[in-house]
């Protein structure tokens, strides 16, 4: 162990992504749970944002891309929206490229999942200090930033 990485750092280091993962399961459980009574799931509400916003007409692809999912889990989880009247497809045959739109009802129904996460947030991050908050995100934006090098073919042996 280096002189300058205490023991403290070091578990730091061994520890952060495995406890932002452990964090990121968490909040979905607590999303989940919020929003059981409107009828969705994180995995259903969203592909509603992603919809919302977009710059223009969303196809399936696009939509899965977005989201890192295949296709056919898309095409599932776009049946149960269409079901429940959130979202509509329009203006193809093959509904791997028809455009997604969301209905009104689907709006509305985004409008009060928008309320429920905002609520959720205030309590999660209620006394934390704003440059605690903010130096957090620059630190986990740099760490997202030097994993997508890392994914890049040429970076293969930077974790070596």
């Amino acid at each position: 162990m280096p002189l300058s990485e205490t023991p403290p750092l070091l578990q730091a280091r061994q520890n952060m992504m495995f406890l932002m993962g452990q964090l990121n399961r968490q909040w979905r459980r607590v999303v989940d749970r919020r929003l059981r009574p409107v009828g969705l799931t994180e995995a259903t509400w969203l592909p509603l944002t992603r919809l919302e916003r977009a710059t223009g007409p969303m196809r399936q692809k696009d939509l899965a891309a977005s989201l890192g999912l295949d296709s056919s889990s898309v095409v599932r989880l776009l049946d149960g929206l269409e079901a429940a009247g959130l979202i509509e497809r329009a203006g193809h045959a093959d509904r791997r490229a028809k455009t997604i739109d969301i209905t009104p009802k689907g709006e509305d129904t985004l409008r009060q999942v928008k309320q429920l996460l905002q609520q959720e947030r205030g309590a999660l991050f209620q006394d934390i200090p704003e440059e605690d908050l903010l130096k957090a995100f620059e630190v986990m934006s740099l760490l997202g930033e030097r994993l997508l090098q890392m994914e890049q073919p040429d970076a293969a042996g930077a974790l070596a």
